[in-house]
């Protein structure tokens, strides 16, 4: 986009807006009220003829951006958008009041317009609108892309959303893929007795995954606060109180890396069945996931990339230490084979670090990607050890009840027949925080209340969370989580910060983890009096 300071284009745009106040126009109105918008004039009259639509005389009132303006002599053009759809007008200084013709000279790309008239078609077969008067609707300031085949800056189209909407109608079709990709899932789940429900967005601990999250701090309760990593422990909460079926689709913020399969900050749905355990969730997800690409797609195949992946089919199932067996050729209980392969994979720590996280970190590096991407898989029975909410098995408590859905080379859902002995939980949690450094232990606290909760007892449950994002990347055929991220998270484009802000927040950011620290320590010692360890 142009400089607005030094474009010539700038300059007659602001020249036209000066010259539209000057004929009394109102360059900004409060409203307009139109009759039907384009898309529905299009949708409804696209197939018309000309005879069809000389007898019908429909007359309409509509409004859409200017995205071309033609004059031939008498005859003038000019061609609107509502973002869906376009039409032509048809524009002649004998058919408009004199007003509304100057109206028509002060127009530039990107103007919005309203429009009166009836629909016709022109010698070439096109629909059209015949002004017979037009109001002036909002001045575009700065002059749009050149070319109308679409924005090529991938940078602009992330940190300029509004103009890759303007003139990518492809960047519109993804999001309201994903729209609808949203109000399916939440039709499926309503319709199978879930209800929706809202949990706090900032806690006060942070809690329901491992991750890093964003600190803030409440000036009134004087109360430092974490923007949520997961809504889980609030949401088995509800599941104490009595509510059998819930879910949320929320957005989650983690203060971590950003790649092409992670945004900072994302949207999740989590849903919890109470009597229900991970085979529940399992058939649940299968379901939901072929209901939201058979409403994409009428059933077909959709591509992703190189893949055309076939949700009517049955997803695959296979177990976590089979994968990790066929994959590198060993057991995942071998304990001194797979220390000896860290190693010779460079992971860190190889020699120290738990057993089970060099297993969790050989699965993502190479088993994961043994994992057919064209077939949705379900990877079942996950180590308990990296799985400190989920039920063990009765026969084997090495392993636990759980499962993730892989499409396309993404982890989708990851699902778990919910752990609900609070001794255990209890166990787990002090495993976790044990095993934490003392950043980590800064913002990852024991959850007492979580634990008095399920010491009131929460029912047998199945719980699930399913990236939305991920979800919407399958169905509209894009690698990349920016691309269905309506504004992703960008880098500042400021060359310069400013220095004297930079050892302020640091040491703000000192003291709170400080605080934090203390308030773990304190966690501990009220578990000792009141008898938890």
């Amino acid at each position: 986009m142009s400089s607005s300071s030094d474009s010539d284009q700038v300059v007659q745009r602001k020249a036209n807006l000066e010259a539209l106040k000057a004929l009394g126009v109102e360059v900004y109105p409060g409203s307009f009220k139109i009759g039907a918008g384009i898309s529905v004039l299009v949708n409804e009259h696209g197939a018309s003829n000309s005879e069809a639509l000389e007898i019908a005389k429909i007359e309409t009132r509509t409004a859409g951006r200017i995205l071309s303006i033609r004059s031939f002599g008498k005859a003038n053009f000019l061609v609107i958008s509502d973002g869906q759809s376009k039409i032509q007008l048809y524009i002649r200084k004998d058919e408009l009041s004199d007003r509304d013709f100057q109206v028509f000279k002060l127009l530039d790309f990107g103007d919005w317009i309203g429009v009166e008239g009836a629909l016709f078609r022109t010698k070439t077969k096109e629909l059209t609108i015949r002004a017979s008067s037009l109001t002036f609707l909002a001045k575009c300031l700065l002059p749009l892309p050149e070319k109308w085949h679409g924005l090529q800056d991938i940078e602009t189209r992330y940190r300029q959303r509004y103009l890759d909407l303007i003139v990518n109608p492809d960047s519109r079709r993804i999001f309201e893929i994903r729209s609808n990709a949203i109000s399916v899932i939440r039709e499926f789940l309503v319709g199978r007795g879930f209800l929706e429900v809202e949990t706090p967005m900032m806690q006060p601990l942070a809690g329901g995954a491992a991750a890093r999250p964003f600190a803030t701090h409440h000036n009134a309760l004087d109360l430092p606060l974490f923007l949520r990593i997961a809504p889980e422990l609030y949401l088995k909460r509800l599941l104490v109180g009595g509510m059998r079926k819930v879910y949320e689709i929320n957005r989650n913020f983690r203060n971590e890396g950003i790649s092409r399969k992670h945004n900072p900050e994302f949207t999740m749905l989590e849903a919890y069945e109470a009597f229900g355990d991970g085979e529940t969730m399992l058939m649940l997800t299968e379901a939901m996931v072929r209901e939201s690409a058979n409403a994409i797609s009428n059933g077909e195949p959709i591509s992703f990339g190189d893949l055309s992946i076939d949700y009517s089919l049955p997803f695959e199932r296979v177990s976590y230490g089979d994968l990790f067996e066929s994959s590198l050729g060993l057991s995942m209980c071998d304990e001194s084979a797979i220390r000896a392969r860290a190693a010779e994979a460079n992971i860190e720590d190889s020699g120290t670090k738990d057993h089970w996280l060099l297993v969790s970190e050989l699965f993502d590096q190479v088993a994961e990607h043994n994992i057919d991407a064209s077939r949705p898989t379900f990877v079942t029975d996950f180590p308990s050890a990296i799985s400190p909410l989920t039920r063990p098995h009765e026969g084997d408590p090495s392993l636990s009840h759980r499962w993730e859905l892989f499409i396309g080379g993404m982890e989708i859902a990851n699902a778990y027949t919910e752990l609900n002995d609070p001794d255990l939980q209890l166990n787990r949690f002090t495993e976790q925080l044990a095993g934490a450094d003392d950043e980590v232990e800064a913002f990852r606290t024991l959850d007492e209340d979580f634990i008095n909760a399920l010491r009131v007892a929460m029912p047998p449950a199945g719980g699930l969370g399913v990236g939305i994002d991920r979800i919407a990347m399958l169905l509209t055929n894009n690698k990349s989580i920016r691309d269905v991220v309506l504004f992703p998270l960008m880098k500042s484009q400021e060359s310069n910060d400013y220095p004297t802000l930079f050892p302020f927040s640091m040491f703000n950011g000192f003291i709170f983890f400080i605080c934090y620290y203390l308030r773990g320590l304190g966690s501990y010692f009220r578990a000792l009096v009141w008898g938890y360890y």
